[in-house]
């Protein structure tokens, strides 16, 4: 379990820095500005969430954690469809940083539904 944590761990930090660095690189304009506040905020949120989640006092404080982990992902990918409409010469990335926040939705969800087994 502590491989799969630290990978995770690490992970979620790192998609949280690939989230940052790609809104540094937006231009910042009326419409795009709120967007990237955003996205910052559900992006970097995820694994922020993921690492109280493994100092949960409980099962059930672990998997509330987690469940917020995947709400925020959602979010995410909300988001950076929303940048992409907006300023779409930054679709590319944000198809890239979209895929990963996919496969972490799905990771969570799997989490999720061995909690409950």
């Amino acid at each position: 379990m502590d491989g799969i944590k630290y990978d995770l761990e690490e992970r979620t930090a790192m998609y949280g820095e690939g989230i940052i660095k790609f809104c540094r690189g937006i231009i910042k304009d009326t419409i795009n500005s709120p967007l990237i506040s955003q996205l910052i905020r559900s992006g970097t949120s995820v694994g922020a969430n993921y690492m109280e989640a493994n100092g949960a006092s409980s099962k059930k404080d672990f998997r509330n954690k987690i469940f917020i982990c995947k709400k925020e992902a959602q979010e995410t990918k909300h988001w950076l469809r929303m940048i992409s409409t907006a300023s779409p010469e930054y679709s590319d990335p944000a198809r890239k940083l979209w895929k990963e926040t996919q496969e972490l939705t799905l990771i969570f969800q799997k989490i999720l539904t061995s909690c409950r087994e």
